[in-house]
């Protein structure tokens, strides 16, 4: 289940970035916010490679202590730290004639990033612990979503290595800045967790569709893929309706499209009217005082625009 579609024109531009860049064996770095598919990117360029047959090896550099993730990368000797009982190679020697796509680098120490660069540089590095030079051949695809050029300013992140790793740049844009992409993930997705879940559901609504399409997504491709999972899983039919989208999904878009354009007097009126109601806890008497309007034109309005009470 790939999560590369590129209807729009900003992720078509990606892709084609990706593309060019994949016939090459420069550095990468590609940006984007969490969970708009940086990882669906780099694994494309891997793909579209020279070394598509080779390694695609990931660490999360976000996910490990500075200590436990210069190891896991590097590898380590038996002895060079307490519990390291025998050597173990890191995942820059797993990586070796493949792809090595670091997540999260911004999160790497300072001392793992001098190692890095000699990496790049020189294309060798040693274990912890140990002294035998490695010669590693692995093509490094960098991804963050913090902004790298602020941390270079603030002396968080090494210029050296940045410029390295800044070869070719390659931003992929939020979910809420491609709404053509939608529809075509949200089928996709629903025909995967259908056959994952051995669930009927693998259509969608032209109603449902509408509302995906019309969310912002905060969480970007991933927060759809787990509405949709969930969609499958609670649907009792063959097609997913807007019943079976989560509540605050379903809350969220009819704000978003209420914002994208001007009610109407009529509606306006409609949500003074409940509110009102609300506020006078459902008693009609003192909604039409404070409404100004008889307790028969309060009637007539609720019946007219369906209001609940």
């Amino acid at each position: 289940m790939s999560e590369l579609i590129a209807q729009s024109a900003a992720m078509r531009e990606a892709v084609r970035l990706a593309s060019r860049v994949a016939e090459t064996d420069a550095n990468v770095l590609v940006t984007g916010e969490s969970g708009a598919g940086k990882d669906a990117l780099a694994l494309f360029i891997h793909r579209q490679s020279r070394r598509a047959r080779q390694s695609f090896v990931k660490i999360d550099c976000a996910a490990l202590p500075n200590e436990l993730l210069e190891a896991e990368l590097f590898g380590y000797e038996r002895g060079a730290f307490t519990g390291a009982t025998q050597a173990k190679p890191g995942r820059l020697e797993a990586a070796h004639r493949g792809t090595l796509v670091l997540d999260e680098i911004a999160h790497l120490s300072t001392d793992a990033q001098a190692k890095l660069l000699r990496v790049i540089e020189r294309r060798e590095f040693e274990r912890l612990g140990g002294r035998r030079t490695v010669r590693v051949d692995a093509r490094l695809v960098a991804l963050t979503n913090v902004d790298l050029d602020d941390a270079v300013r603030r002396r968080a992140f090494r210029p050296d290595l940045f410029f390295r790793l800044n070869v070719v740049r390659i931003h992929v844009p939020p979910l809420r800045e491609r709404h053509e992409d939608v529809a075509q993930l949200a089928r996709q997705f629903s025909k995967a967790y259908a056959v994952k879940h051995g669930r009927a559901a693998r259509q969608l609504s032209r109603a449902a569709l509408a509302l995906l399409e019309s969310y912002e997504w905060p969480g970007n491709v991933r927060e759809l893929a787990h509405v949709l999972e969930r969609a499958v899983i609670v649907c009792e039919d063959e097609r997913i309706e807007v019943s079976d989208l989560p509540e605050a999904v379903r809350t969220a878009a009819a704000l978003q499209s209420r914002r994208a354009r001007r009610p109407t007097l009529a509606e306006l009126e409609a949500e003074y009217i409940a509110e009102t109601l609300a506020a006078m806890r459902g008693n009609k008497s003192a909604a039409a005082r404070a409404l100004g309007i008889s307790r028969k034109n309060l009637y007539e309005k609720i019946a007219r625009y369906g209001l609940e009470v």
